[in-house]
């Protein structure tokens, strides 16, 4: 819990230094400096020899999904979305993870349709009067980096639980060269050399972004994510939200609308109370429908 919470205050900041200072940089190009630097770092620590190919494997595949892909879709949705927007619009990660969970055993709870219909309104209350295509195009980007990001902390720790055997921090460099390969790609195939020239003040950003940030911050949060429940998990995936918007509001202060925001977010968190209170509900009124095998 310790680890969450120290990680939770880090990242804090991190949404607001990305949509104050360096939207005007090739999101490409942020991404694959991001992850260098993160990688760098985690070398010296890393254990080459002894560690089977197959746990190597799945530790790349997990990064590449939970950092690489993920930093593509989040930095490209602050084209279209505000910093406030964007933290409100990540709180459907622990419903991603149950999500996951039950395609995996072959489940379908259909009341979960209703919780996600709730956060979309939400997110409709909060632009109401800015809605248009990129609004939502910004919106399905959070949702995707949402997901990924969901996908690689459950088997994160599904692996780490089952490899017990290896120090987390010889085998976290994994993590971070296979984010490398996914972002580096990216980079040299769509990326503007035209937009990489950043200021002394942007590169100091992306430092800190790359080493503590991605570096240590994915660390402690994925080993903080070992060390407790599921539950805990989803708590701590939402408790980013209000840490990063009072963050926000308190050093930017760049919201148009607060009525709108509080309006909208009372009706995203009834959505994630409605899905909180139903998602193991045995109702019998056809809400859950279970595949045969």
């Amino acid at each position: 819990m310790f680890y969450l919470v120290i990680v939770t205050i880090l990242w804090a900041f991190s949404f607001s230094l990305i949509g104050e200072y360096l939207m005007n940089l090739d999101k490409y190009f942020l991404v694959f400096i991001r992850i260098v630097l993160a990688a760098l770092l985690f070398v010296p620590f890393t254990k080459f020899k002894g560690v089977p190919l197959i746990l190597q494997s799945q530790l790349m595949l997990i990064g590449s999904i939970q950092i690489g892909i993920m930093y593509l879709f989040l930095y490209h949705s602050y084209r279209f979305l505000t910093v406030p927007e964007i933290l409100l619009f990540t709180i459907f990660t622990p419903f991603y993870v149950t999500l996951v969970y039950d395609i995996l055993v072959r489940r379908f709870h259909f009341l979960y349709l209703i919780s996600a219909a709730l956060a979309v309104l939400g997110a409709f209350i909060i632009r109401y009067n800015n809605v248009s295509e990129n609004f939502w195009a910004g919106f399905l980007l959070v949702q995707a980096a949402n997901i990924c990001f969901a996908l690689g902390q459950s088997a994160y720790k599904y692996v780490a639980e089952n490899n017990r055997n290896f120090e987390q921090k010889e085998i976290f460099g994994y993590f971070h060269f296979g984010a490398l390969i996914v972002t580096m790609l990216a980079f040299f195939i769509f990326g503007d050399f035209e937009k990489i020239n950043p200021s002394f003040l942007q590169w100091f950003i992306l430092f800190w972004l790359g080493l503590a940030a991605s570096g240590v911050g994915y660390f402690l949060w994925n080993k903080g994510a070992t060390m407790v429940d599921a539950g805990v998990l989803g708590i701590m995936n939402n408790a980013l939200i209000p840490a990063g918007i009072v963050i926000n509001i308190t050093i930017w202060n760049k919201i148009e609308n607060y009525t709108a925001l509080v309006v909208g977010t009372a009706v995203i968190l009834a959505s994630l109370l409605f899905h909180i209170k139903y998602k193991n509900c045995n109702c019998n009124i056809s809400a859950i429908w279970q595949f045969k095998k």
